[in-house]
């Protein structure tokens, strides 16, 4: 049996694993299905396959067949539609497979769509435009938040953040990012910049003269310029980790103290300022943290 892929959550794992099925059917059925009736899922992020690697795994199912099976659903045309495992139908097809296992279940467009973007955040190999996309997904499609996406792909709620900044760069700097030929690290760097076009020509002279990202970052706060417009100009230019930071560490200060706490970052570190609407909500909350008796 071929392992799922390390990162996988467990109860996808099981689901597409032959060994959780019994043979009967319902929503349930594994069976061997012809390779031309699975179409891939339309709504798949993933929109880069390499080109070495299908070939590598195709000439390994030729030899053995296709041991882990795919994830389908039935679709009204007489077709299956692929739910996970589109990179192992496609090396399927190019090894000239006439059938592949094949896991049928009845899932709604939602559940669908939450599977195969989970499944394919739990992979290695995406790359980063790819994976930000699916986080995209989640949220806009299925309503999740950033957290529960975290808990779901076992990433933090901060990472997940990050990801999903990177769809503000402009096309060329996020087709680098899908390239290869620049790190998330130059795409979180890149994004200090103000505006699309400082962000395009920073793109474009990291790739050409190889900057590492802590040189891409430097650019980047001397193409946000000097501070004319005061201390909302100089907040721009603070890292977007370090801003990610201050907002979650405003979400845990604001959970604990049952406040309206917001906080910022300035320099290195982060400035935490809690508003009150009113006196003795103020010394109610000392009272709590035994500053002051409450009055």
């Amino acid at each position: 049996m071929v392992e799922p892929s390390r990162g996988m959550g467990r109860g996808l794992a099981a689901l597409l694993t032959p060994s959780t099925t019994s043979g009967g059917g319902g929503d349930r059925d594994l069976r061997q299905l012809p390779v031309e009736v699975i179409r891939p899922n339309p709504r798949q992020p993933r929109k880069q396959f390499d080109e070495a690697s299908l070939l590598a795994l195709a000439g390994s199912l030729g030899e053995r067949g296709l041991l882990q099976p795919v994830l389908v659903r039935p679709s009204v045309d007489g077709l299956y539609e692929l739910i996970a495992g589109e990179r192992r139908w496609r090396a399927a097809t190019l090894a000239g497979l006439d059938t592949i296992p094949a896991l049928v279940r009845s899932h709604g467009d939602a559940e669908s769509l939450e599977l195969a973007l989970i499944e394919n955040m739990a992979r290695e190999d995406l790359n980063p435009v790819e994976e930000a996309r699916a986080c995209a997904l989640l949220v806009e499609e299925l309503g999740l938040t950033r957290e529960e996406i975290g808990r779901r792909v076992g990433r933090s709620r901060v990472a997940v953040s990050n990801l999903l900044r990177l769809l503000d760069l402009p096309d060329e700097a996020l087709d680098m990012l899908a390239r290869g030929a620049l790190t998330e690290g130059h795409g979180r760097a890149i994004l200090m910049a103000h505006g699309h076009d400082d962000r395009r020509r920073l793109a474009r002279e990291a790739l050409a003269e190889g900057w590492n990202v802590r040189r891409t970052e430097a650019e980047a706060r001397a193409a946000s310029g000097p501070d004319p417009a005061g201390p909302v100009q100089a907040r721009r230019t603070i890292h977007p980790d370090q801003e990610a930071a201050a907002s979650r560490l405003g979400e845990a200060f604001g959970r604990a103290l049952g406040a309206d706490v917001k906080v910022t970052a300035r320099g290195t570190g982060y400035k935490v300022a809690m508003t009150f609407d009113s006196l003795d909500e103020a010394l109610e909350l000392a009272g709590r943290l035994g500053a002051v008796e409450p009055v």
